[in-house]
């Protein structure tokens, strides 16, 4: 957490109230995070304009002349936007002031996020390997057919691979295999064609009805006006072991794959 749907839904709350605004300051207040924030940020994106606000996988691409501002939230982080900044509260790490004095503010208890100045996107070392976005033409069945062949790994580890398709986290890749009908253990190199079809339909489907819903809130995510995402009340198998399958009442199973949970309805996800 969060993942895609959580990143979209900050992105679309904060692009309309930034894009064309410029960076009056950026205050630094820890920059421990993930990676260091970079010395020189404050002095790099200063009393520059943001021509667009862009989503990468999972993270957030302010878009500033010749670079790009990025901001990951990591797994506790969250990206406010304030019209009058309110007092610091504890892990409130760096400031966005606008020249409107308005205030994007970040914070991140565990300070898995990070905040860096991006280049070239090309070469960055984040970015420059990743796979496609899961709502771009290139994810297709074909595309997925090639990447899975000779693949030994489950299918849901090979989902969650950001070099297979990005953005698609244990949350969204447990619910759209239900949907897809297949269990996730299963070899992804023995998924037939027809069958990873479906899942790049259900994959696009769950991931748009999450962003619809403003995401899954389960502990710490809220959106940049401060509201908790609702898709977690739909969930149809995701951390529901031992409760009964919305579909056919089979009690939803858990395992682990890749050191992660996994959940399955045995009925629904023969194979």
């Amino acid at each position: 957490m969060p993942e895609l749907p959580e990143v979209e839904t900050t992105r679309r709350g904060v692009a309309p109230h930034v894009v064309g605004r410029t960076i009056a300051r950026l205050v630094i207040y820890d920059g421990r995070l993930r990676w260091p924030v970079p010395a020189k940020l404050e002095e790099i994106v200063r009393d520059q304009r943001i021509d667009a606000v862009n989503r990468r996988s999972k993270y957030l691409l302010f878009r500033i002349g010749s670079g790009s501002l990025l901001v990951h939230l990591g797994m506790t982080g969250s990206l406010r936007r304030h019209v009058h900044a309110p007092p610091r509260r504890p892990h409130d790490h760096v400031d966005i002031e606008l020249d409107d004095g308005s205030v994007l503010r970040y914070h991140d208890p565990r300070r898995f996020g990070a905040m860096l100045w991006v280049q070239d996107e090309a070469t960055h070392p984040l970015l420059a390997r990743l796979g496609p976005e899961p709502f771009d033409d290139a994810f297709s069945a074909d595309y997925l057919f090639d990447k899975t062949r000779g693949r030994r790994a489950s299918i849901k580890v090979t989902l969650m691979d950001n070099h297979v398709v990005v953005g698609v986290g244990n949350i969204y890749a447990n619910e759209a295999l239900f949907r897809a009908g297949i269990r996730p253990s299963v070899a992804a190199g023995s998924v037939s064609r027809p069958r990873l079809a479906r899942l790049v339909t259900t994959v696009r489907e769950v991931l748009a009805e999450a962003i619809a819903k403003g995401g899954s809130t389960l502990r710490d995510y809220v959106d940049s006006s401060g509201e908790p995402g609702t898709f977690q009340l739909d969930y149809r198998v995701y951390q529901r072991e031992g409760l009964p399958c919305r579909v056919c009442g089979k009690p939803i199973r858990a395992t682990r794959l890749g050191q992660r949970s996994s959940f399955h309805c045995p009925r629904c996800q023969p194979r």
